[in-house]
């Protein structure tokens, strides 16, 4: 029997009623992420780790970016 998922929006989710973004998921080994405008469409998933990576590679500024 699985749990059902837990879904977060950010808190820079806009006004309103807060569907303007993405929502995730999280699990001990993946994670998930939703558009919060149709939450019942596909989801993408990500282990843990390459997600982890990925929100660390967008904190790290582009060499050539401005």
């Amino acid at each position: 029997m699985s749990t059902p998922d837990i879904w977060q929006k950010s808190s820079y989710s806009g006004g309103g009623e807060g569907n303007a973004c993405v929502e995730i998921a999280t699990h001990p080994t993946h994670i998930a992420i939703r558009d919060s405008k149709t939450p019942t469409r596909a989801t993408l998933t990500f282990p843990t780790g390459a997600f982890t990576d990925f929100l660390e590679a967008l904190k790290t500024p582009h060499p050539t970016a401005r």
